[in-house]
């Protein structure tokens, strides 16, 4: 070896001593310049004399003898140079082979100090630094930075509270940015108030008022419909009570919101609605929206950017009937002199003084005047990130809403402040703590979400095709704390399993019974979804990320035993929140952060999702048998002859051999190898999005969704048609939907399910 190398020395040595030539020259150290012409046929100087000999050939010297010894010597010595530094690399950079590791939630933290421990916390120092830092002390401090008196959308005060949560976010160097949408609020007319007359009298010009109703005069008996719900209204038709052309007075209802109540009674014809609060005081002024959707009405499924030009449109579920809030003072003026039947047990309130009846055609006239004008209003929504140190591109989205009509302490304050907080908390783990989340997280305060989601939806309709795929999960901290008594939640069902993990992780915050007790201990009882989840409605913040964009959401609360009656009010204040929580508003607030966060941090740390594509075979198992059933009574009674639900059945038989097979394939991944838990991934994130109908548009149907939509699309929409032909395009739409969906779970093409 010794001998090799000193004969690659000499080789080299005897090399860069000798003469050295250029390309177009040979020329030896200290000897004259003498050219050479390359070829016969292509010269580099003009035909002419060279080297002094004109018109000859030039001169030149004998090419140099080559030592090939020398060369070969050189490249063996290259070759085994590259031999020795290959085995110095492999031998400095070898890793033992591991076993693989099964893809399993439970095996996670493992997996942390195993394979990833030199970029990540192990998930118990994770949830543990979080509880550190997000503290009822902290809570408390930055609320009271929160509180704003008058922030309704647009206003200055809305912008004050937007410029503080941009300030937070750049002090967290959080990289924030705003988007700026401008859309069309209905507000009073400042000139000219709404009225509400009986006979002649003037019964109250009210401040509070209903966004979105239409506008102008109406007249007509008045009837009093307790909530408006479809079974009150039944049973009002089954009383005989005209309500074609009559004025209807409703009370407000936690369990419905304002536009579907007057989404219900405009159904059955009444001219004009009035809605007061169940409300002690009686004086207390009432405001909501009645539009049945979200986002601006009159740019329904696109963006309200002022550079795009639209055409006259205008959302279906806007109202076509007059619709105004009035006190319960007033409420008791009209009350008193309807007359007609009594009413059943079930429509009597809470007014004292007042004999209950149903009004009709022995009513007095009520007239109803709605002067509202539409104001183009420019709003902001606030963002800051945490980019993820694997996959930035993959992000949760935790956003509150920040307007309010009044205080809006529990619609927004505490959300707001919780949405701070946890920003500060998560950016301290990450600047000094040492954490890094692989996926991105993102912090959203909206606007205009008193109006329907207004700034949330535009951005959604803004950047749906960037936020496919892309956006993991939405977590609303809108109204998060009303109570001390329980937990409610909505949300895909691909969150279900989730949540129930994260609630037995929590410690229970106070009130709800033995301390030192989770939240699952606490409030799950024997069944945990039955005790927990709620239908999400469309007036949940939440609603348009599941229904419209296709990104599994999810909305908790802690509640009391009765519904929070001081929404939309100027009662909706600390004071009374803190007499609704016991006074333990910063530790329940603290409790619903510890949730909020634990959901959020779960999804951007873990390898694989954990989404539960198992639990949406149950939801849609239960809908399909409903439609079953249904078809079975419709072709006994003859209307729907022939009709199938085999082609549908099929289909949800293909998604759950998908699922099955991915948590099979789940369960043989080896989660340190990034690209085979990349895969898996984008196959759970594509469920929620394929449930989306293909087949209706975003404009005339937004909330495309098949199990949570509202259109004919959905499935829910199968248990009520009777026209055959219909039900029979309904159920081909719904049948490729699904299959679609199972599909995309399946992942390429090649493993499709081609059952049907």
């Amino acid at each position: 070896m010794a001998a090799t190398i000193n004969q690659v020395r000499s080789s080299l040595s005897k090399m860069f001593k000798s003469e050295r030539y250029s390309p177009f020259t040979l020329q030896s150290d200290g000897e004259s310049h003498v050219e050479v012409k390359l070829s016969d046929d292509i010269d580099v100087h003009a035909p002419s004399e060279q080297a002094g000999q004109p018109g000859g050939s030039p001169s030149y010297r004998p090419r140099p003898k080559r030592n090939y010894h020398n060369v070969c010597y050189l490249a063996l010595g290259i070759l085994f140079i590259f031999i020795i530094g290959y085995l110095i690399g492999y031998v400095s950079h070898r890793s033992p082979l591991q076993e693989p590791i099964p893809c399993d939630p439970e095996q996670e933290e493992g997996v942390a100090k195993e394979a990833v421990v030199e970029y990540s916390l192990s998930w118990t120092n994770i949830i543990g630094l979080l509880a550190q830092r997000l503290t009822p002390d902290a809570f408390n401090s930055r609320l009271s930075g929160v509180e704003q008196t008058d922030h309704t959308a647009g206003s200055p005060g809305d912008n004050i509270l937007g410029n503080h949560v941009l300030d937070s976010f750049k002090s967290l160097e959080m990289e924030p940015w705003t988007d700026m949408h401008y859309v069309q609020l209905q507000t009073p007319n400042s000139e000219k108030p709404n009225r509400v007359l009986i006979g002649q009298d003037e019964v109250c010009q009210p401040k509070g008022y209903l966004a979105y109703s239409a506008t102008g005069k109406a007249k007509g008996k008045a009837v009093y419909g307790n909530y408006g719900s479809q079974e009150d209204l039944a049973l009002l038709q089954t009383l005989k009570v005209e309500l074609n052309g009559t004025v209807i007075l409703l009370r407000a209802s936690g369990q419905i919101s304002l536009a579907q109540q007057v989404a219900n009674v405009a159904a059955l014809g009444v001219s004009a609605v009035l809605i007061y609060p169940e409300h002690k005081n009686q004086t207390t002024e009432l405001y909501g929206h009645v539009h049945l959707g979200s986002g601006d009405p009159y740019t329904p499924g696109f963006p309200s950017f002022n550079h795009t030009q639209f055409p006259p449109t205008q959302s279906s579920g806007l109202p076509n009937v007059l619709a105004q809030s009035i006190t319960v003072q007033a409420a008791v003026k009209i009350l008193k002199r309807i007359g007609g039947p009594d009413c059943p047990p079930s429509f009597k309130g809470n007014l004292d003084n007042v004999k209950c009846t149903l009004g009709g055609a022995s009513s007095e006239d009520v007239t109803v005047e709605v002067n509202n004008m539409l104001q183009d209003t420019e709003i902001h929504n606030v963002f800051g990130v945490i980019k993820g140190f694997i996959e930035p591109d993959r992000y949760v989205v935790l956003g509150a809403q920040r307007d309010a009509w009044g205080p809006g302490y529990a619609k927004a304050t505490v959300g707001t402040t919780l949405l701070l907080e946890l920003a500060r908390a998560v950016s301290e783990m990450v600047h000094i703590d040492g954490f890094r989340p692989r996926r991105s997280l993102v912090f959203a305060s909206w606007s205009a979400g008193e109006y329907g989601s207004v700034g949330a939806t535009e951005w959604l309709e803004g950047y749906l095709s960037s936020l496919d795929r892309r956006a993991i999960t939405y977590i609303s901290l809108d109204g998060v704390v009303t109570g001390n008594y329980a937990v409610n939640a909505s949300a895909s069902p691909l969150l279900y399993s989730l949540l129930e993990r994260t609630m037995k992780e929590v410690k229970n915050p106070i009130g709800f019974g033995e301390s030192g007790k989770s939240l699952y201990d606490q409030v799950s009882g024997v069944n945990f979804e039955r005790a927990v989840f709620k239908p999400m409605q469309m007036e949940d913040s939440a609603y348009p990320f599941l229904a419209f964009s296709g990104i599994p959401s999810l909305s908790f609360r802690f509640v009391s035993q009765e519904v929070y009656p001081h929404y939309g009010t100027s009662f909706d204040n600390k004071e009374y929140l803190g007499f609704t929580t016991a006074h333990h508003l910063g530790s329940i607030a603290t409790g619903a952060g510890l949730v909020a966060g634990q959901l959020a941090l779960r999804l951007v740390h873990d390898h694989v999702l954990c989404l539960d594509v198992q639990r949406y075979r149950k939801v849609l198992t239960q809908s399909v048998v409903n439609i079953i059933q249904r078809l079975k009574q419709v072709t006994r009674d003859g209307s729907a002859e022939g009709l199938s639900a085999r082609w549908l059945i099929m289909a949800l038989g293909s998604y759950s051999r998908a699922a099955t097979d991915l948590n099979t394939e789940l369960l043989n991944t080896d989660l340190t190898d990034t690209l085979a838990c990349h895969n898996i991934n984008d196959r759970i994130m594509r469920v929620e999005h394929n449930l989306l109908s293909p087949y209706v548009s975003p404009k005339e149907v937004p909330f495309r969704h098949l199990l949570f939509g509202r259109g004919s699309h959905t499935l829910a929409a199968l248990l009520e048609g009777e026209d055959r032909e219909a039900l029979r395009t309904q159920l081909a739409l719904a049948t490729w939907t699904l299959q679609g969906c199972a599909n995309a779970l399946s992942g390429d093409v090649w493993d499709r399910d081609n059952q049907i």
